[in-house]
């Protein structure tokens, strides 16, 4: 039983998360299965699976999206959602959180995914999301659970509470002991696990673990702490409380054992969830609904489907939402739902109005995005909650490959970040690039791929264009003339004018000098124009930075003079002085801050020195156990491609944050062959 003896009321959603390849979507195809909701249990390599559907999770046989699925479990309605692992893909994960009563975080006994559990982890502790961790694959674990447990531990704020222990046969699990219901259990493959009666070690080992268990409840239970003390069993209804009390107030998170491939463990998991995990109620008070609201709902996930249009994922808070139903934005933008969808993996059924709990998919919301909170009622419900994507780590430069596809790619882009709010799409107006930016090499992959596969628009890419820029380092007087004789009025303009370096970061000033009238002041604008056109592609073949240029002399025709005359003898004036004032090429660099577990430091930083990074110190991360945040400043040219050797070296965990620091001179080999490339270029 729940908290004062009852189970939640009404539908709940549970988010299942965990490191990259720890056994989620399995896990979710065994509920299916055990909960009657698919027929036979698929697999993720035999492509039968209702989570990773999609073509391109299929084909790297990962989970790109997350996937919901609705169940029912002894007369209780569940949706659960598989989550990615992958640090590219957790902005999913992020935006489900807030909705969700609990989640599973999967993991299993391996060390080297620790830190990936720490981020997980992590997650759910700042967004305060009661928890279980379910240690998958037991089957293959080749320590003993207790070991397993301490392993895991620093990657959690609060203790891990073992609710199970193991019964081995020789090296092989056979089974578990529930530690709160005092019973054993012997694992049969894909049903139910069998009862049997303890005796010898196992029931030795099953009064210590349970001792142990019970303690760690005692710690925030005083009447628990002095049955302890006096050597009182406590009643099993009352550690059934104490269970689902701290598990709600995300004091402890308990443990179970369980191997998805098999089903085993499965059961118990459902249970569990079924009596502790909180309901919607508990959600509702977390996130802040309002008392007495009308319907709220919030978008946790939107799809673009290819027969029904828009679909915003979005779990109802609190009254009812149904086809027709007229919602609002915080912003005051409304939208009319056209249909309410059961979801089960990329199936949308039709079904009717959802009530407080059911996450439902709504039809053809316009204005919704991700994150979006949604309400009826005269008065629109301030934002319930608010996932900013974690900064982009890797971009590339993209085009349709057909010029006929450009306003296509627009509305693809538009749907796709729609889609994936963790994607950015960045037009450069200097070079005209379509820049996006993503989290990492495989993120970008599949934003292409479905650039090809689902919106029928196939892009070439390459790596974006490096912001370089040039200065002078010498300062010159130059004339430039123009005279153009075609028969009536003829074109004329001359101007001299003084080209001037300025400090670094100074920009471009031009000043009138003019005496005298020689360059009437009508066309001075026109001069200052030409000059400004002179510097957009200098000497070198980049954009002129940091110099002043001041008219000081010239002359003028009474007819033939014009604004046209004067701005090309301003350009004029600017190709013929520029290379006389000693070019210099700029680098942009960048101020860099790497997080990453501390056993990975020392590879950061020879990874920073390889890539001409100057490495400005390291420290611990305030409030991560065992990683360090490295600062550096390097060179934009460098960052290009820089999170796939510090994910490499932080078995996929490292990330990084930029910002613009300076513009640095870069001479030599390496300057001569960006100036040979820029030219060849043209």
């Amino acid at each position: 039983m729940g908290q004062n003896g009852t189970t939640p009321k009404g539908p709940r959603c549970i988010a299942l998360v965990g490191p990259f390849q720890s056994g989620k979507t399995t896990l979710l195809e065994a509920i299916l299965a055990r909960t009657g909701a698919v027929p036979r249990q698929g697999t993720v390599d035999g492509g039968t699976s209702v989570g990773d559907a999609s073509k391109e999770a299929r084909a790297h046989k990962m989970s790109v999206d997350a996937t919901f699925a609705s169940v029912n479990f002894m007369g209780e309605s569940y949706t659960f959602v598989d989550c990615p692992g992958s640090i590219e893909f957790l902005h999913d994960m992020r935006t489900v959180l807030p909705a969700v009563d609990a989640a599973v975080v999967v993991c299993e006994a391996d060390e080297k995914k620790v830190p990936q559990l720490q981020l997980i982890l992590r997650e759910l502790e700042e967004q305060n999301i009661p928890r279980f961790l379910f240690l998958n694959k037991i089957d293959k674990a080749d320590k003993r659970v207790r070991e397993t447990i301490k392993l895991l531990q620093p990657a959690s704020r609060v203790p891990l509470l073992l609710r199970q222990i193991p019964i081995w046969k020789g090296d092989l699990i056979a089974g578990f002991v529930d530690l709160a219901l005092e019973r054993a259990f012997v694992y049969r493959e894909y049903a139910a696990s069998e009862i049997i009666d303890l005796a010898g070690d196992d029931l030795s080992r099953e009064k210590e673990a349970r001792f142990t268990m019970l303690e760690t409840l005692a710690d925030h239970d005083d009447a628990l702490m002095e049955q302890l003390l006096d050597d009182i069993q406590p009643p099993r209804d009352k550690v059934f409380d104490d269970l689902a009390k701290e598990l709600r107030d995300r004091i402890v998170c308990p443990v179970l054992l369980g191997c998805a491939t098999r089903s085993n463990g499965v059961l118990r998991l459902l249970k569990a969830l079924r009596h502790e995990a909180p309901g919607v109620a508990e959600t509702v008070q977390r996130l802040g609904v309002k008392a007495g609201a009308e319907a709220v709902g919030l978008v946790l996930k939107t799809f673009h489907t290819a027969h029904g249009g828009k679909m915003s994922v979005t779990r109802v808070l609190s009254g009812q939402i149904g086809d027709g139903t007229t919602l609002s934005l915080p912003t005051g933008e409304a939208g009319r739902v056209s249909g309410v969808f059961k979801l089960m993996g990329q199936h949308f059924e039709k079904r009717g109005p959802a009530a407080a709990g059911d996450t439902v998919a709504l039809g053809k919301l316009d204005t919704a995005r991700t994150g979006s909170t949604l309400s009826t009622g005269k008065q629109p419900h301030a934002a319930l909650f608010d996932v900013q994507p974690t900064p982009p780590v890797l971009a590339i430069a993209v085009q349709a490959r057909e010029r006929k596809d450009d306003v296509k790619l627009g509305v693809a882009f538009t749907k796709l970040t729609e889609e994936d709010p963790s994607l950015v799409v960045v037009h450069n107006p200097e070079n005209h690039d379509v820049v996006i930016w993503g989290q990492g090499e495989m993120h970008l992959r599949v934003a292409t791929e479905r650039l090809a596969d689902r919106f029928a628009v196939p892009v070439s890419t390459r790596p974006p264009t490096v912001g370089y820029r040039e200065t002078i380092r010498k300062d010159v007087s130059v004339r430039g003339r123009h005279k153009k004789q075609s028969g009536g009025h003829g074109q004329f303009g001359d101007v001299v004018v003084e080209i001037k370096h300025r400090p670094r970061g100074a920009g471009f000033t031009f000043e009138d000098r003019i005496t005298g009238g020689v360059v009437p002041r009508n066309y001075i604008p026109a001069v200052e124009e030409g000059v400004l056109d002179g510097l957009k592609h200098g000497p070198l073949g980049f954009p002129v930075v940091d110099l002043t240029v001041a008219l000081v002399d010239g002359s003028y025709h009474t007819v033939d003079s014009s604004d046209q005359a004067f701005r090309t003898a301003g350009r004029i004036a600017m190709s013929e002085g520029l290379p006389q004032c000693q070019p210099v090429l700029l680098e942009p660099i960048h101020e860099v801050e790497i997080v990453c577990p501390s056993d990975a430091t020392a590879k950061i930083n020879a990874i920073m020195s390889s890539r001409r990074g100057q490495i400005l110190g390291f420290d611990t991360r305030e409030g991560w156990t065992g990683w360090d945040v490295v600062r550096a400043q390097m060179p934009e040219a460098e960052i290009g491609d820089l999170i796939i050797e510090v994910r490499s070296a932080t078995a996929g965990v490292g990330s990084f944050r930029f910002k613009f620091n300076h513009m640095a001179e870069l001479t030599g080999r390496t300057a001569d062959q960006i100036v040979a490339a820029r030219r060849a270029a043209e």
